[in-house]
């Protein structure tokens, strides 16, 4: 792609944000060894905090305001798991009811038993993301550890046969990220969830969580590297546990953090300087004032609206654009 193709076009938004990211809580059940939550955990950068409802219901509020029409999607994730979160579903609740704009939820799944699942699914959710990376016991256990797949599995099928039980529009799709332990089993992990009926199954390449995992981060950046710019400044922002915004969702050191959500508004940040400056740097390849943007290599596994079908937004819309 040449330059001047980085730029607000097709589903990227320069009034608001195309997606919105909430990390409801820090705090998680797993400790996955492609995730840098464990090291997080015992970091100085943790402090197993869970986002406050207020902030929540003002986001919502925002992106009903000025969203309509930009923003694509409100995406529950988190630097941990999100149904640990004491009010998560009082949150989704309000979210489905009021943003008018699709919500989604990204777990791992462990935790989804039958009290849940109906919960979420009275909400009217719209998509629920599940983690899980393996199709084999023993590689689950490796993946994810503290986890069991006999356990996960059988909460997604049990959510399944509720989503057609209660007739739900609530989509569902499984995720894999591949990586040593279980690059033999992509194919057989894509069938089988195929034939159990989730919407899709997303098969992703293992990054290493904006430079987090340093074993994976094999990239060092250079002026001298034709380095093409990271869609996210471009895409989204981020809400995290503290209450703050920021313009990366995999930063695990607070390096991207542009201000707290309860002084400002998703909308003046977005068309501020911060964000004009970012993107700035991103088209000349200039970090010198962005060293969390420069020491990442991850920019390549972010995926511009002209790379068709590569991006989480293609599979939003590939799975909603009949609604």
């Amino acid at each position: 792609m040449k330059k001047n193709h980085y730029r607000f076009e097709g589903r990227l938004k320069k009034e608001f944000p195309s997606q919105i990211l909430v990390d409801i809580t820090e705090v998680c059940n797993l400790a996955c060894i492609h995730c840098p939550h464990p090291d997080f955990k015992v970091s100085q950068h943790y402090s197993a905090q869970y986002i406050d409802k207020d902030l929540n219901e003002k986001l919502v509020d925002e992106v009903r305001q000025h969203g309509k029409g930009l923003t694509q999607y409100i995406r529950y994730a988190s630097n941990g798991e999100p149904l640990v979160h004491p009010h998560a579903f009082d949150m989704l609740d309000y979210a489905v009811q009021n943003s008018g704009t699709l919500v989604t939820l990204t777990t791992n799944g462990t935790i989804l038993n039958e009290k849940r699942i109906r919960k979420l699914i009275k909400s009217g959710l719209h998509m629920i993301d599940v983690s899980i990376d393996a199709y084999e016991e023993e590689t689950y256990k490796v993946i994810r550890k503290g986890g069991d797949l006999k356990v996960t599995r059988k909460n997604v099928l049990r959510l399944l046969e509720i989503i057609q039980e209660e007739k739900s529009k609530t989509k569902v799709i499984v995720s894999f990220v591949k990586q040593d332990e279980n690059q033999d089993e992509v194919d057989i992990f894509y069938n089988y969830w195929k034939k159990k009926g989730v919407s899709d199954v997303l098969i992703r390449e293992q990054h290493s969580c904006s430079g987090a995992k340093e074993e994976i981060k094999f990239y060092k950046n250079s002026k001298n590297i034709d380095r093409r710019p990271c869609v996210y400044p471009w895409e989204r922002i981020v809400l995290n546990a503290r209450g703050d915004l920021s313009f990366c969702p995999s930063d695990w050191v607070h390096g991207s953090y542009i201000t707290k959500y309860k002084d400002h508004t998703i909308k003046e940040v977005w068309n501020g300087d911060f964000y004009k400056k970012l993107r700035e740097a991103h088209l000349k390849n200039d970090f010198e004032n962005f060293n969390f943007c420069g020491q990442c290599p991850d920019w390549q596994t972010t995926y511009w609206p002209s790379q068709e079908n590569k991006a989480y937004a293609d599979l939003i819309a590939r799975n909603f654009m009949d609604e």
